[in-house]
């Protein structure tokens, strides 16, 4: 498998058929086959898992649909959707259209410059500021603390070569810091600046909840 892209999904049943098709079209048109997308539904309560069955029976070569009993988390869902993917590159990116694939292919081209691993940078983002402040206070804390300098450790959409995802182990909020570790571990953390969309469906999940997570977490990762 050439290129794997793994879809943690929480009730965005509305965006699920568009993304698979804008996924395929970039696959195809920067000839990335074969390609799989590999959603995991992460305790939906919504029509998730029915859109992602039906999409599994339409396309049975190229997607897979991994369900989660509960809502675990996403990272718990990163990392089931890591063990089933097999493709060279490994691709996670948002289920909510705000994330665009067709930026998929200058990931590509990135890796190719020599990294391991491409972090997307949303330089330019369409969310409320009750998101994108919190945001910002957390990226410029992880910067200060683990010495790694990206702009943007929120952002889903990232790429990796199979040797990185396969030496991750995570749980809670650690998602965020894979490129933290990735650095440690010796890999070449590169940026990408990506085109970010106004969310269309559904609602933010992120909160001062899961910042305060992210905070308690980041202490740790510093210690660690």
């Amino acid at each position: 498998m050439r290129v794997s892209v793994v879809i943690p999904v929480y009730n965005e049943a509305a965006s699920l058929r568009e993304l698979f098709t804008k996924i395929r079209q970039a696959a195809e048109s920067s000839h990335l086959m074969p390609f799989e997308v590999i959603f995991v539904d992460d305790g939906s309560s919504d029509e998730s898992w029915q859109i992602i069955s039906s999409l599994v029976a339409e396309n049975p070569s190229v997607v897979k649909g991994l369900r989660q009993r509960r809502n675990f988390g996403k990272a718990a869902a990163l990392s089931v959707g890591f063990a089933a993917a097999s493709g060279e590159v490994v691709f996670t990116m948002d289920g909510d259209l705000q994330d665009d694939p067709a930026e998929i292919p200058n990931f590509v081209k990135k890796l190719d410059e020599g990294y391991d691993l491409v972090s997307g940078w949303k330089k330019i983002r369409h969310d409320p500021v009750d998101k994108t402040l919190p945001s910002r206070c957390f990226n410029a804390m992880v910067v200060a603390l683990t010495g790694v300098n990206l702009h943007d450790f929120n952002c889903g959409f990232k790429a990796y070569r199979r040797e990185v995802v396969e030496n991750l182990k995570l749980y809670g909020e650690l998602h965020r810091f894979i490129p933290v570790f990735a650095n440690a571990e010796g890999y070449r953390v590169g940026e990408l600046v990506v085109e970010h969309h106004p969310r269309r469906f559904g609602k933010s999940k992120y909160g001062f909840e899961r910042f305060l997570k992210g905070f308690l977490d980041l202490l740790s990762v510093s210690v660690m």
